[in-house]
């Protein structure tokens, strides 16, 4: 009960029923509130407060406006730029896959090129090959005619011998060396 006859004190005593008598008194003091707080709010009107929070808060939107807007093109740069560098790097990927294509037909020309100088030089290396196995054999049948011809000359000088006289022998042997340098010759 106690508690109770504490909680009900404390509602009586608001300050609502502290003010006694008539409301425009000065000892009113919700008049004195009043009377003060319009006081208040009209020095704050006779200073133009409002109109000066009303600019301060209209120079910041214009500002917050501003910086929306630098923000917006500096966005669009971005996208102008990023754009622009896209472009760019697909030029540039279509300029290596060129390079690419001319530096594979040129490894190809350059490969039929090698090729074709191989076979030429081949070709070339048979030919001189082939010519010195004809100028060996040339000289091979030469050498052996001439062997043939100094065992002629030999035979027949050795039978002439035998069959001639010794006078006869040197008109014959010098018959017989000029009839082999015509034929030679």
């Amino acid at each position: 009960m106690k508690k109770l006859a504490v909680l009900a004190a404390g509602l009586t005593a608001s300050p609502a029923f502290a003010a006694t008598g008539p409301f425009f008194s000065l000892g009113n003091t919700d008049f004195i509130v009043l009377v003060s707080f319009l006081v208040f709010v009209g020095i704050l009107l006779y200073f133009k407060v409002p109109s000066r929070i009303g600019a301060l808060l209209d120079q910041r939107a214009h500002g917050i406006r501003r910086d929306l807007d630098e923000a917006k093109r500096l966005r669009e740069d971005a996208q102008e730029i990023y754009a622009s560098f896209e472009r760019r790097q697909r030029e540039v990927a279509g300029q290596a896959e060129q390079i690419v294509a001319n530096a594979k037909r040129e490894a190809e020309a350059q490969a039929a090129k090698a090729k074709a100088d191989l076979k030429t030089s081949i070709e070339r290396r048979l030919k001189a090959a082939e010519d010195q196995i004809a100028s060996a054999e040339s000289d091979a049948v030469r050498a052996v005619r001439d062997r043939a011809v100094q065992a002629a000359v030999a035979a027949a000088s050795a039978l002439l011998a035998q069959q001639v006289a010794a006078g006869q022998r040197s008109a014959g042997i010098d018959d017989a060396i000029e009839d082999v340098a015509r034929r030679l010759n």
